[in-house]
């Protein structure tokens, strides 16, 4: 795909039930920046700002690959004038010399024949429509008769159209960048200092992209106060919606300061967004070195189940019931995780995926721990118990050595025989003894007895387990059942249900359609066999099985439904 503009639309539609009313993710076209994509169906994207002067080139390289070996995206530098524009390209070749390839972006305020010039050497370039044609600002309320506005207008068409031309040439990509405190006396003195102004700011210019077909442009908004940036991007996403427009937003909160301050500031603003399914790529903007903006973002995306790149631990805050030490226990299972992923960086991968409950009694043990792969729960004055799923695996173990026991269950092989929760059967325990299951024919609501399907020996046991999962399910299974039950999608589902000794987690039986959510512990080695042997069983049955990740459903519901209508045809 070339670095102009890819027009194909993340369809993220119907919309779901979320204040924004675009389900996990609002519907964006995808831009190329270099060697990554932002919008469409892309991850959400992380990136930072170099805080050294763009004269500075050694500063300047060293602090991008620092960026970049923290895991940012995208760096961004200051370009006050041609010279520093220029520049771009000595430090673009030092980087990329240093085998780092992470796209680079040119920030212009004040200058336009500055932007002409970073075009030239950088993958993206930012404007402010504050300043890009309009005088500075100088605090003046202007009278503009409709004439005269719309004669400023054409000024800002005129200029901003041929730095199009240059971006449209060299691939490069631009973001329109809004500043709450820079808007132009023009606009102020039109709309006021309001988010309705904030939004024409940024409309002005991307109506003239519209005009000239360039569609490779990221939109931000950014302001200091949390309550105007959420409220301005709401806004500008609904004025885009009502002109046909879906370009990716960037989202971030300026001058957010530092510490604690700065990143519970970004928190909230960027995080209520991603909540509403707005934002393609994010900066958590500190006052501080700017690598140590990067893991501050991965984890709001974690948090808002969009990105998943580390373990992550999930604890109660404890009462008079706790029976140990709380905080210095999830310390030690932390640190345990952290000193056996640097050892084995395989093991590193595998944890990467898991939710680790650490509770510390039984009452918020397996109802409130649902959403996680593996659990530590308190079980008595110094002892605790381990969990797979809800199911208790290791029970009254010395809290000392339960961290390394923890470990120790996440590498091991899972057991044969479903002895609860959402285990597999081998192919080894599941082939002896049995007959190919009935036919299942009929689209009729109650057609097929759950009996037909079951194990008759193990159905009494298996009941118990597949009840206790229907009352405790996941995030993504509570998500994908609101989709699916009801006769939604045409055809009758259930939930857990019993197909020989195995669970489905649901089964469109007229269909024989079998749908598998996986959580993070089957993408460890044996689980991914175990997966396979039952999935070789169910289909002998007749049954056809489809896959997804939580992180699918979670993130992208309206993708994974699309793909099972098309099972359902």
């Amino acid at each position: 795909m070339s670095e102009t503009s890819s027009t194909q639309v993340h369809s993220t539609l119907p919309q779901g039930e979320r204040s924004g009313g675009y389900g996990r993710r609002r519907p964006t076209h995808e831009v190329r920046v270099g060697n990554i994509g932002i919008g469409g169906d892309n991850p959400v994207r992380v990136q930072s700002m170099c805080t050294t002067s763009t004269m500075d080139t050694d500063g300047c390289v060293r602090q991008i690959l620092a960026i970049a070996a923290a895991g940012g995206e995208l760096v961004r530098l200051t370009t006050q004038g041609v010279r520093e524009a220029e520049n771009m390209k000595v430090i673009r070749e030092r980087v990329r010399a240093a085998g780092c390839t992470v796209p680079l972006v040119a920030d212009v305020h004040f200058n336009p024949a500055v932007a002409d010039v970073a075009a030239l050497y950088c993958e993206k370039v930012r404007i402010n429509p504050g300043n890009y044609v309009d005088a500075a600002r100088k605090f003046k309320q202007l009278e503009y008769t409709d004439e005269e506005y719309a004669a400023e207008l054409q000024k800002i068409e005129d200029r901003l159209v041929p730095f199009l031309n240059i971006c449209r040439e060299h691939g490069t990509a631009v973001r329109i960048g809004v500043n709450h405190g820079s808007l132009s006396d023009r606009i102020m003195s039109r709309y006021g200092d309001t988010p309705a102004g904030i939004v024409e700011s940024c409309m002005e210019f991307l109506r003239v992209c519209m005009r000239e077909h360039f569609m490779n442009v990221v939109v931000s908004i950014k302001a200091s106060n949390t309550v105007v940036m959420v409220e301005s991007v709401r806004l500008l996403c609904k004025a885009m919606d009502a002109e046909g427009m879906t370009f990716p937003l960037h989202l971030g909160v300026t001058e957010a300061g530092e510490g604690e301050d700065g990143r519970l500031r970004s928190a909230v603003g960027i995080g209520a967004l991603l909540i509403d399914g707005i934002g393609d790529t994010i900066r958590v903007s500190l006052s501080e070195p700017p690598e140590n903006e990067i893991p501050v973002a991965y984890s709001l995306l974690q948090a808002a189940r969009l990105r998943t790149t580390k373990t992550e631990f999930i604890s109660c805050p404890g009462c008079g019931r706790t029976l140990y030490d709380l905080p210095a226990t999830i310390q030690r299972v932390k640190a345990a995780f952290e000193q056996a992923g640097k050892a084995d960086k395989q093991l590193a991968e595998r944890l990467a995926g898991l939710k680790i409950a650490i509770m510390g009694c039984i009452v918020n043990g397996p109802g409130e721990m649902a959403d996680a792969d593996y659990g530590y729960v308190g079980a008595a004055r110094g002892k605790v118990s381990l969990y797979r799923g809800k199911e208790c695996v290791e029970k009254n173990i010395d809290e000392e050595s339960a961290p390394q026991r923890l470990l120790a269950l996440i590498e091991a092989p899972l057991p044969a025989p479903p002895v609860g929760g959402r285990a597999a059967l081998s192919s080894e325990n599941t082939a002896s003894g049995y007959a190919a299951l009935p036919p299942t024919g009929g689209a009729g609501r109650g057609a097929i007895p759950v009996y037909k399907t079951a194990d008759t020996m193990n159905y009494p046991l298996l009941k118990d387990f597949a009840r206790e999962n229907r009352y405790h399910p996941t995030e993504a299974e509570s998500i994908l059942w609101d989709y699916l039950k009801g006769y939604s999608l045409n055809y009758p589902f259930r939930r857990q249900h019993i197909i020989g000794n195995f669970i489905a987690d649901f089964a469109c039986l007229p269909k024989k359609l079998v749908i598998e959510i996986d959580g993070g512990y089957h993408q460890l080695p044996n689980q991914q066999v175990s997966d396979a042997d039952r999935t070789q069983w169910l289909e002998q049955q007749g049954f056809k099985v489809i896959r997804f990740t939580n992180e699918e459903v979670i993130g992208d519901v309206d993708s994974v439904i699309s793909n099972i209508k098309e099972y359902l045809k």
